[in-house]
């Protein structure tokens, strides 16, 4: 017969077995992720309960923040199987980056990234506006003179290509490459990814800029009678229209935290703009001159501005006071901000790039390019290294070291997704597609509770009842025999109490007003000495 081991003999032989080696751990518990690694992920601040929280709903926060936490350590934890790493141009002791030709760098690079830099000559049809899909896969080219054509650039293929035969002002990629906006001279045109005609909205018309949110699926255009409008491209109905009352509108950008609406004026002013309000949520004097360019970085904390005046100024959006400011000679008609915060001018036919714009005043640029014809629309590629160029004599593909973000999310934007891939994300998207009436200045204010207002309307409704529903101490019947305290008898004792005291504080608040009603008589002429012309006094 075997002796049965103990509770403590049997602890040590399961340490024994735990132990391979027969040596202890030095380093017990998971790994520590270092703190600047874990801010990447961070997306809020952390919600704030009090004590007039209900203790359930404290629970269930405090179950989603743990949930938050534990996945912002797992995607910390797997930035080592990132394949690509980030860095910018960097050139020996004293030498200026920007006389880096970009024939110097396609030299020095790979096959592969050396392709990224082209030009295409289309003297006809120019000036070229611009515009890379979501993912940077595809490329959207609209002469002004009509010419529009759309190509997946990294394989120069051509998808398709068309001229309007009228003036093209602006074009945007839509939620996927498979639909696109053209804005004509009269009217607001939308076609597929092959060039046929899917709709022509008359109520768009003279449509100058377009700006598309992605998460709310809404086109923002502005026109040259001074109207801002919004039309969702879901059901393709027009949400929203503002008139901005501010003449021509033709300078406009989005800003990618909060979806908001930056417009530029002729009086040098800045407007921001909601869907929901029809008046300016701010307004900021930012030149002495008309605003020529506008653009917001990634993080939407910074705004880079140009006008007349001919100045560049990077303004704080947090406190609405420029940070930086500088001079250029000729003065920038477009600017454009990439993932990694560069900035890049448009200055004639001249683009410069800028870093670090918002910690010091540019001076040197980090890279320059001169091209053909002058600027008409610039924009950097998402997670690539490129900047795209349309000017008057067609595009340019310009390499610019550091620009993109190096990884991309493979769920949020795949630039080698499949058609069913593509198709699913699709359908996710439109579930989960954000209402524009939650388009605010402050985004992250959106999950806290209002308590002023919940108090209040807490006040009213104990007025309007007699009797306050959210009381703790509630009647609790008593129990009997014999069968009197099922749960239905108990819910009708309970409802009869309720009513009881209802009845109890309306006969209070009826009393109260008979006696007020009282007073107010004591004031009034005696009965006898009455006049019958006094019933029809007021």
């Amino acid at each position: 017969m075997t002796q049965r081991p103990n509770q403590g003999q049997w602890k040590n032989n399961q340490k024994k077995k735990e132990l391979i080696s027969g040596a202890e751990d030095p380093f017990p518990g998971l790994p520590s992720v270092p703190s600047d690694q874990l801010s990447r992920y961070e997306r809020a601040r952390k919600a704030e309960t009090d004590k007039k929280t209900f203790p359930a709903v404290r629970k269930r926060m405090k179950v989603e923040e743990s949930k938050v936490q534990s996945a912002l350590n797992q995607a910390a934890k797997h930035d080592l199987l990132l394949p690509e790493e980030q860095g910018f141009l960097e050139g020996d002791e004293g030498e200026d980056t920007s006389i880096i030709t970009q024939q110097d760098i396609t030299e020095a690079v790979d096959i592969t990234s050396a392709s990224k830099h082209f030009n295409l000559n289309l003297n006809q049809f120019g000036p070229y506006r611009i515009n890379y899909s979501r993912n940077g896969r595809h490329l959207l080219l609209a002469g002004q003179r009509g010419h529009v054509s759309s190509m997946d650039w990294h394989t120069k293929t051509l998808g398709s290509e068309m001229n309007v035969m009228e003036t093209v002002n602006d074009v945007r990629w839509l939620h996927t490459h498979s639909m696109f906006a053209v804005a004509q001279k009269k009217w607001l045109y939308i076609y597929d990814h092959l060039g046929v005609e899917l709709h022509c909205i008359k109520k768009f018309n003279d449509v100058l800029r377009m700006e598309f949110l992605p998460y709310h699926f809404l086109l923002a255009t502005c026109s040259a009678p001074g109207f801002l409008q919004y039309l969702d491209v879901s059901i393709g109905k027009e949400i929203a229209a503002t008139c901005v009352k501010a003449g021509r509108l033709n300078v406009m950008c989005q800003n990618p935290h909060n979806a908001i609406i930056h417009l530029g004026h002729h009086n040098g002013t800045v407007t921001l703009w909601s869907p929901s309000v029809k008046e300016p949520l701010v307004k900021m004097l930012c030149h002495r001159g008309a605003v020529r360019a506008l653009s917001v970085d990634k993080t939407g904390m910074y705004m880079a501005s140009s006008g007349t005046d001919r100045k560049l100024t990077i303004f704080d959006l947090r406190t609405y006071k420029p940070l930086t400011s500088c001079f250029l000679p000729l003065g920038a008609g477009s600017l454009c901000h990439s993932q990694r915060g560069l900035l890049a001018a448009g200055v004639g036919n001249v683009v410069q790039v800028y870093k670090d714009t918002h910690i010091s005043a540019p001076k040197s640029p980090y890279m320059c390019l001169s091209v053909k014809a002058p600027i008409h629309g610039l924009q950097f590629c998402p997670y690539e290294d490129v900047l795209g160029i349309g000017h008057g004599g067609g595009f340019t593909s310009m390499i610019v070291p550091g620009a993109g973000e190096a990884n991309f999310d493979g769920l949020e934007c795949n630039p080698y997704e499949t058609k069913k891939q593509r198709q699913e994300w699709e359908v996710k998207a439109l579930l989960e597609k954000i209402q524009p009436e939650l388009i605010t200045l402050d985004p992250t204010r959106l999950v806290e509770v209002d308590a002023v207002t919940m108090e209040q309307k807490h006040k009213d409704k104990v007025e309007r009842m007699g009797f306050d529903p959210w009381e703790k101490t509630r009647f609790t019947p008593r129990r009997k025999l014999k069968g009197r305290s099922s749960t239905g008898n108990l819910l009708k004792r309970k409802k009869k109490v309720a009513h009881e005291e209802k009845r109890k504080k309306i006969r209070q608040s009826q009393a109260k007003k008979e006696k007020a009603k009282d007073n107010s008589n004591t004031d009034e002429v005696p009965q006898g000495q009455r006049s019958t012309l006094d019933r029809f006094k007021k």
